[in-house]
């Protein structure tokens, strides 16, 4: 996200305000996702906390939430935070832009 909201000096002051705040926010959701995912797999498994055991079967509770195992599980908790990154700094940026207008 910080790739397509970079930094150019050719736009107006408005537009390179709102890129800002959305690489700064996307950085802020890339961390709220990362420990998400962590906290979920503390929590979820059938052992709380982060032991071998807990970590295997939080992963496979996770990813029976879509009709898989564990592996659905780990594909989930890797993917949260870049999808969480994504959209709050895209969120930031367009809300903005429209309280900037």
């Amino acid at each position: 996200m910080n790739s397509v909201l970079e930094d150019n000096e050719n736009l107006t002051s408005e537009e390179r305000e709102a890129r800002a705040v959305g690489r700064t926010m996307t950085t802020v959701g890339a961390a709220a996702g990362t420990a998400g995912a962590v906290g979920a797999v503390a929590a979820y498994g059938t052992v709380a906390g982060l032991s071998a055991t807990g970590i295997t079967s939080a992963l496979a509770a996770v990813g029976a939430t879509v009709g898989g195992g564990m592996a659905a599980g780990v594909a989930i908790t890797v993917a949260a935070p870049a999808v969480a990154a994504a959209a709050v700094g895209y969120g930031a940026y367009c809300f903005w832009k429209w309280i900037s207008e």
